[in-house]
């Protein structure tokens, strides 16, 4: 099969912003009409997850549309309900939740790494698509994205952060690893989309070598699934400003204020070398 071509940053960046706008029309119809919506990220390390969330997220009011993108979990959270502290994360009426990896990190790294037992697997297995109905039965709409790349993609996209000391903190020894581990974390995947592949909430496989045409389908497809309408909303006018009371500005040599650094910049700055040209 020949190699699609990748696309063009002209046309990515206007159908971007497109896709954008409807996502900021889909968030008021959510915080409008009450609704609930949590949005699954998954998939290899480097895949992409987190440019297309920034992405998704870029417009959006952060005040009900939330990344969670939890740390390892505490000694007291490792003795309680494996899905417990994701339930109290879980978006209220007119609220997004988008999970920077999820629950799902049972079935991924916990189980490749060893990080969980065998019982633990076989019981995550069995009551995830348990948890989901759950989840769905009570209205929350649940989107789930697993972001696919190639073995060969991934590790130029790991070359590229270990001289990039912008983005080198994305990288973890766990990711490292990951390179030596990529049937395995392969097979984790299939065992995980047969148990948890289910019918109310399915996995949206996300071809992803090609970052800018992975965050459009992501998006086109999310907003096609959201059955969300136009909200009207207010008109707007700027009240005019009143008249002066007398109020006077504080002198400006009581403030502290942070240098002119700004004006030391030439126009002849150069761009930095670590801009991933994919972004």
């Amino acid at each position: 099969m020949a190699q699609k071509k990748k696309m063009k940053k002209s046309v990515y960046e206007a159908e971007l912003l497109r896709l954008q706008q409807e996502l900021v029309e889909m968030q008021q119809w959510i915080k409008e009409s009450g609704q609930r919506l949590v949005i699954v990220f998954e998939g290899r390390d480097a895949a992409g997850k987190g440019g297309a969330i920034k992405r998704v997220t870029e417009y959006l009011n952060p005040r009900t549309a939330q990344i969670v993108a939890l740390p390892a979990p505490t000694e007291r959270q490792q003795t309680q309900w494996y899905f417990q502290r994701y339930v109290e994360q879980l978006p209220a009426a007119g609220e997004i939740r988008l999970f920077d990896r999820s629950w799902y990190n049972r079935a991924g790294v916990e189980r490749v790494m060893g990080y969980c037992t065998s019982e633990q697997y076989r019981r995550f297995l069995r009551q995830c698509p348990i948890f989901e109905r759950m989840l769905i039965e009570d209205g929350i709409m649940l989107r789930k994205y697993w972001f696919s790349v190639s073995d060969a993609e991934q590790v130029k996209r790991f070359e590229s952060r270990l001289t990039d000391p912008m983005r080198r903190w994305k990288l973890s020894p766990t990711d490292l690893e990951s390179l030596t581990r990529w049937e395995d974390y392969s097979r984790a995947k299939d065992d995980m989309f047969v148990h948890t592949d289910i019918p109310e909430a399915r996995w949206n496989v996300v071809e992803s070598n090609d970052k800018r045409a992975a965050r459009i389908n992501m998006i086109a497809h999310l907003l096609d699934s959201v059955p969300y309408e136009q909200v009207d909303q207010p008109k707007l006018k700027l009240p005019k400003r009143p008249a002066s009371t007398g109020y006077r500005r504080t002198d400006r040599s009581l403030q502290l204020e942070v240098p002119d650094h700004a004006s030391t910049v030439g126009d002849d700055s150069i761009p930095s070398p670590y801009t991933d040209p994919e972004d």
